[in-house]
């Protein structure tokens, strides 16, 4: 039997694992320039020096941001110790592209207002979610009914950035446009079935576990697409989740309506949600349960835009003084003792 293509192979292993889409466009790209750097020759005649010339190349040459280069060894690394089983190990001389160190682009609450005030119909309640829930662009976009929780006023996030599971918050004010949008969603689902479509991608073998769930509402997404398309995958003619393109478009549009002059993106929303609980005086542990980081010092770059100074740390002192002058005492150290004298 013939050996499929190295490509196939690579692809064909991707989804095995059950990497999203997007990571296998990108995983096959990086590859790709992978081997047309050096002249098209097979992985299998190359090793850890041709992987660092690539990638140093990146970093010299094409002057790629430290995330781009990490992208690409990760898309190699994966050809090498997954599709050919032949790790490269260390990499000799290999330069690194330099991280900045950049904090977080943070509107203020009148800011955030100015900016929701220019976004109308779904956008504005997709961009609602995103600043009311601390959601990332694709984890708001791939919601399903069932992930809505109105009694208890939770969004569950299922398969967020690095495959992991949280609950966050739903904000009580959102919820009549969101029960009105769902209502009209439903509505369409229904037409769907009616033309004898209705079906959505479901995970991993859940369609073959449970062959009707891909047509039951709950598992259908929140922002379903307008269209129905032809999935890239199977070919099935379904509905997906609504472009991320539409709502990046959106809220550019609305930034530059609103003349708050500060490079705006979806990701914006979330960055606001956390500082602005964190000035609120929200503990930042429950902030870091709620943004899904694993590592406490992710979320404590928040601190650093609230602008209190000292690591955002309030001194205690202030609390002292403040109960020392209610009390009538003298908070500067005067007293009315005549018989402190200096001595002669």
């Amino acid at each position: 039997m013939r050996q499929p293509k190295l490509m196939q192979q690579v692809r064909e292993a991707i989804r095995v694992k059950h990497y999203s889409i997007r990571t296998e466009q990108a995983y096959c790209f990086w590859i790709k320039r992978f081997i047309f750097f050096h002249n098209k020759r097979h992985p299998l005649e190359m090793g850890a020096e041709e992987v660092a010339q690539f990638l140093t190349h990146l970093a010299c040459d094409m002057n790629v941001a430290a995330s781009t280069q990490n992208q690409a060894l990760n898309a190699v690394n994966f050809l090498y110790k997954v599709v050919l089983n032949k790790p490269f190990g260390q990499l000799p001389n290999l330069t690194r592209a330099k991280r900045p160190e950049n904090l977080p682009t943070v509107l203020t609450k009148p800011e955030v207002i100015a900016v929701l005030e220019n976004i109308e119909g779904v956008h504005w309640l997709m961009a609602c979610m995103l600043y009311g829930s601390g959601l990332r662009l694709m984890e708001c976009l791939r919601l399903r009914v069932q992930d809505i929780d109105f009694n208890y006023l939770s969004v569950f996030v299922r398969q967020g950035k690095g495959n992991k599971d949280r609950n966050t918050t739903l904000d009580t004010e959102l919820l009549p446009y969101l029960k009105r949008h769902l209502a009209s969603v439903k509505t369409v689902h229904e037409r769907d079935l009616a033309a004898g479509y209705g079906e959505v991608y479901l995970p991993y073998a859940l369609d073959r576990k449970y062959p009707h769930a891909n047509k039951e509402w709950r598992w259908q997404y929140v922002f379903p697409a307008r269209r129905r398309g032809v999935d890239p995958r199977s070919g099935v003619i379904r509905r997906h989740h609504y472009h991320e393109s539409a709502l990046q478009k959106s809220i550019k549009i609305a930034a530059r309506r609103s003349g708050v002059h500060k490079s705006i993106s979806c990701h914006t929303f979330r960055h606001c949600f956390a500082t602005h609980l964190l000035e609120r005086g929200d503990d930042i542990r429950t902030v870091q349960e709620q943004l899904g980081h694993k590592d406490i010092r992710t979320t404590q770059i928040y601190t650093h835009v609230i602008g209190r100074g000292g690591n955002a740390v309030v001194s205690p002192l202030s609390d002292i003084l403040r109960s020392m002058k209610n009390k009538g005492n003298p908070v500067d150290g005067s007293t009315d003792d005549s018989n402190d004298k200096p001595d002669d």
